[in-house]
């Protein structure tokens, strides 16, 4: 097969969690669809969901929105008996969805509730996804998982890159995104033999109208001197659920223009 056929998602039927999410949901999205790939975008609403499916069919590429509530597992459920009902089968999973109000606030300002909500979703609705995809590629013995973790799964935030703003890195997130790295891991070394590869993506900071003194914090810091873009993300993870990576399982890719090198 020809290196750049590889990379074609053609005949592929993937699910990404929070698809239509203005950050990194729409890029994977985008990026999946562009590669020929059946869409399924799904989160809480399902108007922008079918909206965002929309847009994407108007250029040309099959979408399909659905709602999915990542801390409600009969949603969830739900929406992978309509997947498999519609499309037979789901190849590729990108979890991207993160719960709703579970990461505001500081370390002085959180409390265990904050955990408890991010449990719910973060943990739990990541960990049943997996399980409920996992059967239908271990079937067809082929399939891909990508979890969208982040640079503070793998390092620490740096407290200055906020001087000058009200901003706050919540200590739950880096809980989670870091646990999210293992558990990826675990799945890589537990199901490889049967066909399944599962992977990480850790963006760096996305650009999203930020306080300018965090702006220029963070480009500053950054060896490439920018924030992450829309585009930026899209050839990772069409790297990772083709077969470009075959070969591929377990690792954790930085896509962080060199922060975590510093």
């Amino acid at each position: 097969m020809a290196i750049l056929d590889k990379f074609s998602l053609k005949g592929r039927v993937a699910i990404v969690t929070a698809g239509a999410g203005p950050q990194f949901g729409q890029s994977v999205s985008a990026a999946l669809a562009e590669a020929g790939a059946t869409l399924i975008t799904a989160s809480r609403s399902l108007a922008a969901n079918e909206e965002y499916a929309e847009s994407l069919k108007a250029l040309g590429y099959d979408a399909h929105g659905m709602a999915a509530d990542i801390c409600d597992p009969d949603s969830l459920r739900k929406m992978h008996r309509d997947v498999k009902q519609k499309f037979g089968k789901v190849d590729i999973l990108v979890n991207s969805a993160l719960t709703r109000d579970g990461h505001g606030g500081g370390f002085e300002e959180q409390t265990p509730e904050t955990w408890k909500r991010s449990a719910e979703g973060d943990f739990a609705g990541l960990f049943l996804m997996c399980q409920l995809v996992i059967p239908d590629m271990v079937a067809q013995k082929k399939g891909s998982i990508i979890n969208i973790s982040s640079i503070y799964g793998v390092v620490s935030n740096d407290p200055t890159i906020y001087l000058g703003t009200t901003m706050k890195q919540p200590p739950s997130y880096t809980f989670v995104k870091a646990g999210m790295i293992n558990f990826t891991r675990y799945l890589a070394c537990y199901y490889g033999k049967q066909g399944v590869r599962a992977n990480c993506i850790s963006p760096g900071g996305y650009a999203n109208d930020q306080p300018e003194p965090f702006v220029e914090n963070y480009n500053q810091r950054c060896p490439i001197g920018r924030m992450l873009d829309h585009e930026d993300i899209k050839g990772a993870v069409v790297f990772l659920a083709s077969d470009a990576s075959e070969y591929v399982t377990g690792t954790n890719m930085m896509v962080d223009g060199g922060w975590t090198a510093l």
